[in-house]
């Protein structure tokens, strides 16, 4: 279901940007546009669905619409053309008083430079969302306090941005933003401006919080690695234009232009992509009262050797096809026959599995967080995704 939906937006930056949008729309190139009007094209076009409790990533390099784009969603750029809905509702007929609100209550806004008021206290910082709401004293503060705990800055409260780090800082207004509830979080270039180990940091960070909330986070980067690392889809932005949106592996398997292809360049995929990124899409799923002779036919169908056996969501053991047909034929159940096997968590990268891929030959399954079942991990689409014969 989409939360955000983005229909042909389109951004001129001038004095005149009405009369010169035809042009735009006629396809008249960002240089011929500057040229002969003096107006900028910040977006030309831009049409995309953000998925309800995703991380969407907005990437691109300097200068091609990224930031502009962002700030479009909450109205801190006004469109020269287009619309964006949220849950339906056309964010840029809203009049000034339910813009407010909406700002207020529905998206949150985190910053590259962190946008702290350095004379104020940490706690100060976090609760000013809650303040502009309205929400009173003690429960701003109680809220505040309990989003600082969960961001690692439990006891710091009384302590003022000028004393915290840049992680710190950012951490600081990654809380504020929670504080606030907003079913939204875009998050501006968030972590571009930390070391790369905070900034790695601050990336489990979100995807740990992610896992709990399940928001619906926009961000902005320029970093292919971060995009890939975090991001559940991808959208890619060259001179306000968008060249290619769609997975991680889409973009790392299938780059729709030379320009994505130069951008892959030197990812290091066997870090960035996870075991999410590898399941087998054709493993047949059985329960525990499944009969042998049901597995035999999943398994026939799916032209496949073994299958998972679930009790809910958790996977109890792999039934092979062999031991499914001698159970058929001894009238044994299926879980005298169940074969253990490793569980792998979701998150975890390829790289880190490599040397158990080559030398173990047993299947494995990937599970979430919580331990629920995903899927089988599928070598063939390890060795497929990093681009070597790993099986």
């Amino acid at each position: 279901m989409s939360k955000i939906e983005v229909k042909g937006i389109y951004k001129l930056f001038g004095k005149q940007p009405q009369k010169w949008l035809a042009a735009a729309q006629g396809g008249m190139s960002k240089e011929e546009l500057l040229a002969k009007s003096g107006h900028t094209l910040g977006l030309r076009d831009i049409s995309l669905n953000i998925e309800a409790g995703s991380i969407h990533v907005i990437m691109g390099l300097s200068g091609s619409g990224k930031s502009t784009l962002i700030r479009h969603f909450n109205r801190l750029i006004e469109p020269t053309a287009g619309q964006i809905l949220v849950d339906g509702q056309d964010v840029t007929a809203l009049p000034p008083r339910e813009l407010e609100k909406f700002r207020q209550q529905k998206m949150s806004m985190v910053f590259q430079r962190f946008g702290l008021f350095p004379h104020r206290s940490v706690l100060d910082n976090a609760v000013y969302g809650l303040k502009v709401q309205g929400v009173k004293r003690a429960e701003r503060e109680e809220k505040a306090l309990y989003w600082l705990e969960q961001v690692g800055l439990k006891g710091f409260e009384k302590q003022f941005p000028h004393q915290l780090s840049g992680g710190m800082q950012q951490r600081v207004g990654l809380a504020r933003a929670l504080a606030t509830d907003a079913e939204i979080l875009l998050m501006d270039e968030a972590f571009s401006a930390l070391d790369p180990l905070i900034r790695r940091e601050m990336q489990d960070q979100l995807l740990v919080l992610q896992e709990k909330l399940h928001k619906t986070i926009v961000f902005i980067t320029h970093d292919l690695d971060e995009a890939l690392r975090i991001g559940n889809r991808i959208a890619i932005l060259k001179d306000g234009e968008l060249v290619q949106e769609g997975t991680a592996e889409d973009i790392l398997l299938r780059p729709a232009t030379d320009y994505v292809a130069a951008f892959l360049q030197d990812v290091n995929r066997s870090k960035v992509l996870t075991a999410a990124h590898a399941i087998h899409g054709g493993i047949p799923r059985l329960t525990l009262t499944s009969s042998p002779a049901e597995a035999v036919q999943a398994m026939s169908q799916a032209k496949q050797d073994y299958s998972a056996v679930l009790d809910g969501t958790q996977l109890k053991g792999v039934l092979t096809l062999n031991a499914a047909q001698q159970a058929n034929a001894n009238g044994d159940s299926i879980t005298t026959k169940l074969i253990d096997v490793a569980q792998i968590a979701g998150h975890t990268p390829l790289d880190e599995l490599l040397g158990d891929l080559l030398t173990e030959r047993q299947p494995a399954a990937v599970v979430d967080e919580n331990g629920h079942y995903r899927g089988m991990l599928a070598r063939s689409k390890v060795a497929q995704l990093l681009g070597a014969q790993v099986a």
